[in-house]
């Protein structure tokens, strides 16, 4: 059982290495760092989507911006979209469920905001209508995916495709690099250092 437990933690480490040893994709990830911090500047939000595990860590990354990081400072305006279960349950019964993230984000949304959209196959039709609509406001999209970026490659404004086809895996670098972003944002905004 511990060598098995081992494993696990090493598959999980070895996708940590393989997004650190990924240059391009930590440029991405800094310039994910640099728009969010720029929308904030600017007076707009950050939004998030996500379906399952997806959902939960896209509302774990919004309380981090609206709440804190490590610095006691005022809330960042950001949330995530399927919080509202009479909201999402009223919009996948009269409209079906690929559409409960592009109303909300058509409700919520305005140019200069950032959507960020969690789905680790990249091909959640919800948060691929919700892109959709994200641009025609003037919306920037963040896609947090699996290796291929599958169908929401070609949507982000900034791919962020993890190394692997394990969802676990790529759900646990999700939340690393999600922590990240709001580290570095808040430490932008926040401290007197330069980050």
């Amino acid at each position: 059982m511990t060598e098995t437990i081992g494993g696990i933690l090493q598959k999980s480490i070895d996708t940590k290495t393989k997004v650190l040893q990924d240059k391009a994709l930590l440029k991405t990830i800094a310039a994910v760092v640099e728009a969010c911090t720029m929308a904030f500047e600017t007076g707009n939000k950050v939004l998030f989507c996500g379906n399952g595990g997806s959902a939960a860590d896209a509302q774990h990354l919004a309380a981090e911006f609206s709440g804190r990081f490590y610095t006691d400072r005022n809330p960042l305006p950001s949330e995530a979209l399927h919080c509202n279960t009479s909201y999402l349950t009223a919009v996948g019964n009269d409209y079906g469920y690929e559409n409960v993230y592009s109303r909300a984000v058509k409700g919520h949304g305005k140019a200069g905001d950032i959507l960020i959209g969690l789905s680790t196959s990249g091909n959640s039709e919800n948060i691929l209508r919700a892109f959709d609509v994200a641009h025609e406001i003037g919306m920037k999209t963040v896609g947090f995916t699996g290796d291929t970026g599958g169908k929401m490659a070609e949507k982000c404004d900034y791919l962020v495709n993890i190394p692997s086809k394990d969802t676990p895996r790529i759900q646990e670098c999700h939340i690393t690099v999600g922590h990240i972003v709001c580290e570095l944002v808040e430490a932008k905004l926040f401290s007197e250092k330069n980050v």
